[in-house]
């Protein structure tokens, strides 16, 4: 449903109604349709203009307009808000607590790991050796291809030993402890964050921000009507001498 778009109707309607009745409702009618008219008409077109250029209104299209101060406001506010150095200070802060019950896990990343590079270079080495020639004759590397599994599966089962070994869990924890990593960090989003903006357009720009406020600036227009309206009924009422003057 267009609100705006119906509120414009519902005015002009009344201005309709209100050059075709007699009086004494002309008056109030007409005059409340076409306050309504220009309140809903008005906001409309200010709004229509924060999106689209207007040929000979000055100021008109500013969202495209100034699309580079939106990007470094959504650069402020994600580096300088959300992703600030204190902010990823405090973050790496709290993973790296000393609390004995706070574990650095790693089991997600091991599993996920293919290991098969591994037990390639494995074969590999042991073809290149002296073994290499004692295993031709037993059929060569493809001997060995059974054993791929069972020495990934052990393979995993070690590294997460390694990984949730305390020596290890306390080098982490220093390593990440330390300023040039949390600087690096923020570097990187700083980095990443930039090389999205850089790629926004001022057409992206606009489409961002319709998409988001668009929808509510419609009642912009619907309370325009409205009080204008009721602006135009009063003014009506006054000049028929109703209201004191």
């Amino acid at each position: 449903m267009n609100k705006s778009l119906i509120t414009n109707i519902v005015a002009a309607g009344l201005v309709a109604a209100g050059l075709v009745i007699e009086t004494p409702l002309r008056e109030p009618v007409l005059a409340t349709g076409l306050f309504a008219l220009a309140g809903g008409v008005t906001n409309w077109l200010a709004i229509h203009m924060l999106f689209e250029k207007v040929p000979g209104l000055y100021g008109s299209g500013v969202i495209s307009a100034r699309f580079e101060d939106f990007k470094l406001g959504i650069y402020s506010l994600v580096m300088e808000q959300f992703f600030s150095k204190e902010n990823l200070d405090r973050f790496v802060a709290d993973m790296v607590t000393e609390d004995g019950d706070h574990l650095l896990d790693f089991t997600e990343v091991i599993d996920e790991t293919d290991l098969s590079p591994s037990f390639d270079g494995l074969v590999t080495v042991i073809m290149e050796s002296s073994f290499g020639s004692m295993l031709g004759m037993f059929g060569g590397a493809a001997a060995i291809e059974p054993l791929k599994e069972p020495f990934i599966i052990k393979m995993k089962k070690s590294l997460n030993d390694i990984a949730h070994s305390e020596s290890f869990q306390t080098s982490v924890r220093n390593k990440l402890s330390s300023t040039p990593v949390s600087s690096d960090i923020h570097h990187q989003i700083e980095h990443v964050v930039q090389s999205r903006l850089d790629e926004l357009t001022p057409l992206m720009v606009k489409e961002i921000i319709q998409t988001m406020i668009r929808q509510h600036l419609g009642w912009l227009v619907v309370w325009g009507g409205v009080f204008g309206g009721l602006i135009g009924l009063m003014t009506s009422q006054l000049s028929l001498g109703i209201f004191p003057v």
